[in-house]
């Protein structure tokens, strides 16, 4: 059945250059109620509301219950493979939807409440999670009850669920936090992957840590503000708050900062792989270095270059320059660049998108705050399924997978849509913060500060040079002198961050000034609340410099390399493009409108801003340049996360589809061997869901079976990994042939 929609729009929707329009739009009708996967969903992401923000655990979750909805659903389909729990039903039942929505339904109450059992809003999430089950008709005693070999839906649902729980109690996330990677003491008896954490690439790279840089108002008692002498600005340096509330309004303990997500170097993935558990899932190289006593860098020039970028970005924010964020003027970059200039025209429509104006200032402010945790505060990859549900709600979507073939019905779509999209976010988060874990970069707050402290380092010859200093840029950082400081001198008066006020200019001469955000006005509420005073850039201290964010925030708990934002953004967006075979979405525009007045870090903006972005990729490269405008990235690690998020999202979803196209079963296996004495170890790469049976051959004609290698929920030979392994010791002085057989059942 079709539905056709007239709309008299005005131009943004479709992006046309006319203020009226009147268009015929004919998609596929809609149901009109959202599929049982679509519910559990939104539940969830009720739920990471009112948690407190972990980005690589929430995309675990995603992750997760997208699993136990696939398996669900996979149970009643004769081609696909279940992920985890591969139980194919038959005889079919009569009425295989309502089968699935009840298997889906028990399967994701069940892995709901054993993730939200306790924590932040718990009470409400559990209660949540009873209300919609009954709601839809189903039985929480049921639910909460013990499993049964019954093959009803409800119990198919219940054994998914727990499945899923017992795996992900063995992924490697649930493990201990690691606390030596806090610590400069190096135990001899601690497990290399722990050691790591404190040596870093296997003793390299040092990763003690740094002193914690004191940043709350009023400064956290006995914190250290200034650097010691054996700070190493090329690590991450956790900061001090007196009092701390994340993003999304929940107060937390205040003090020294604690590395969240810490575990994530040894947390199974979907579909990334790697030969060496000691390193990063896919390594891009480390982040660019200062040079510092005993540990010259050839990256000083690039390092410094990042440091001033993040500087010209925050004495911007409140430029009245009038710029064209629209599709047609902004975005269309090519992968790991900003260099692009816009769309030519709409490709849906085939004409021109109309301008949409909006100062530098607002803008650049309202990117920084729109895209740090989510509109709603559903972390990054929380807001990238908000983003896939409302493309799912379009009436301009049509539901073909890769935009080919039959139109699937709603809970089809959701269910293959959560599966690509979770595993790429969830691997993003893998690949990621094993390189946050591997690398320990420093954040903008550390880099710029330690550098404003040493002085200039453009000219050797002017006053206050330092090899380790800050470049100068006139109107962006410069040095203090009895000119500048002169009555009408731009540095007549300098802005103290500590006091909120002016102090006279001539009693810090010298010394480095930069024209910045001079951080929240500390007579507004702490987060989430609509800010009621506006704080514009001005000349202040170098050594005091502030991200644009809450001032019971300031910076992530834990290291800056690679950017989180930048790669969950564009392994979503690579998930979404391939998921509907088009890089735009429905009708060629996709926006959000921010209200005048409605910003929580500071009054603002001036004027509604209209985001807007013509495909996914646009999208996901405002999500990545939102963090340099809110000083919480260089560029560095901003574009080379778009190309890890790119590598990332495209394997993630070519890994989902073969398993609901069931070709998981044909992939040929290819066998590492490796001789040990008189035993031969074969090792191979395993999938999830499926049975692998070893055969071995002496003449490659007659193969028998040596030994069945069950994988159906575990991770593999090696914990964080996903290989599987069987040591032959029965081989000796024989010419012995090996082959994996990959099945969906015994």
């Amino acid at each position: 059945m079709t539905q056709c929609i007239t709309r008299f729009a005005d131009l943004r929707f479709l992006g046309v250059g006319f203020s009226i329009l009147a268009t015929f739009l004919c998609a596929p009708a809609m149901k009109a109620d959202p599929s049982a996967a679509r519910e559990w969903n939104e539940e969830l992401l009720a739920a990471i509301r009112r948690n407190v923000p972990n980005p690589p655990g929430h995309a675990r979750n995603l992750f997760h219950l997208a699993v136990s909805m696939y398996d669900g659903w996979a149970a009643y389909d004769a081609t696909a493979v279940g992920y985890i729990y591969n139980e194919h039903i038959s005889p079919l039942p009569a009425d295989i939807e309502a089968a699935r929505r009840e298997a889906i339904s028990y399967a994701a109450y069940r892995v709901l409440r054993g993730r939200f059992a306790t924590g932040a809003g718990s009470v409400t999430s559990l209660s949540s999670f009873d209300a919609k089950l009954t709601a839809l008709g189903y039985s929480t005693s049921v639910g909460q009850g013990p499993l049964l070999t019954a093959a009803t839906p409800a119990e198919l649902g219940k054994r998914i669920g727990d499945a899923i729980l017992a795996w992900g109690g063995a992924d490697g996330f649930t493990q201990a936090a690691y606390p030596e990677a806090y610590t400069a003491v190096v135990n001899p008896n601690m497990d290399p992957l722990r050691a790591m954490s404190v040596l870093g690439n296997n003793g390299q790279f040092p990763t003690r840590t740094n002193m914690p840089i004191g940043v709350g108002i009023p400064l956290l008692s006995n914190t250290a503000q200034q650097y010691t002498a054996d700070t190493d600005p090329n690590f991450w340096q956790p900061l001090a708050l007196t009092a701390s509330v994340s993003q999304n309004g929940i107060p937390t303990p205040g003090g020294i900062q604690t590395f969240v997500g810490v575990q994530s170097l040894a947390t199974t993935p979907f579909s990334l792989t790697r030969t060496d558990r000691l390193k990063p899932w896919i390594d891009i190289g480390p982040p660019s270095r200062l040079s510092v006593p005993g540990k010259p860098s050839t990256t000083d020039k690039d390092y410094k270059a990042q440091a001033l970028d993040v500087l010209k970005k925050s004495a911007e924010l409140n430029d009245p320059t009038v710029l064209d964020i629209s599709p047609g003027a902004y975005g269309n970059n090519p992968l790991g660049a900003d260099s692009g200039t816009g769309h030519p025209v709409n490709p849906v429509s085939g004409l021109p998108y109309m301008a949409n104006l909006a100062t530098r200032g607002d803008f650049t402010r309202v990117l920084a705050e729109f895209w740090a945790d989510g509109p709603n505060s559903e972390t990054p990859p929380g807001h990238w399924h908000v983003l896939a549900n409302q493309v799912s709600d379009n009436p301009l979507t049509i539901k073909k997978i890769r935009g080919k073939g039959p139109v699937v019905n709603n809970l089809e779509w959701d269910v293959k849509s959560y599966f690509s999209l979770a595993g790429a976010v969830h691997d993003a988060a893998c690949a990621c913060w094993s390189l946050k874990r591997y690398y320990n970069g420093p954040r903008p707050i550390t880099m710029i500060r330690f550098m404003g402290t040493k002085g200039q380092s453009s000219d050797p010859a002017g006053p206050s040079y330092d090899p380790q200093g800050l470049l100068v840029e006139p109107g962006v950082a410069e040095v203090i002198t009895a000119t500048t400081t002169a009555p009408g001198g731009k540095h007549e008066h300098i802005w103290d961050v500590y006091s909120n006020a002016y102090s006279p200019g001539f009693i810090y001469l010298g010394t480095m000034a930069v024209y910045s955000w001079p951080a929240e006005n500390p007579t507004n509420l702490p987060a989430p609340s609509i800010a009621t005073h506006q704080s514009t850039v001005r000349w202040m201290l170098a050594k005091d410099w502030l991200p644009f964010q809450r001032k019971t925030f300031v910076t992530p708990a834990f290291p800056g390399y690679t950017s989180g934002h930048s790669t969950f953004s564009r392994a979503a967006a690579e998930a979404l493009t391939l998921l509907t075979g088009t890089e735009s979405f429905p009708g060629g525009f996709h926006h959000h409108t921010i209200a005048a007045s409605s910003m929580q870090i500071d009054l603002g903006p001036s004027a509604a801003v209209d985001l807007q972005w013509g495909t996914y990729y646009d999208a996901a490269d405002q999500a990545g340049q939102s963090r340099r405008w809110g000083g919480i990235h260089p560029f560095e690690d901003d574009f080379k996360s778009r190309i890890l998020g790119s590598q990332v999202g495209i394997s993630a979803f070519a890994l989902a589809e073969k398993y609901w196209n069931g070709t998981i079963a044909d992939e040929l296996i290819q066998p590492q061997i490796t001789l040990s004495g008189s035993s031969v170890l074969v090792t191979w790469q395993s999938a999830r869901g499926m049975v692998h049976k070893i055969q071995t051959s002496t003449d490659l004609v007659k193969w028998s079976n040596a030994n069945t290698y069950s994988l159906s929920y575990a991770n593999g030979a090696i914990p964080g990994d996903t290989g599987g392994a069987w040591i032959d010791r029965s081989s000796a002085g024989e010419k012995t042939f090996y082959r994996i057989l990959r099945s969906t059942s015994p």
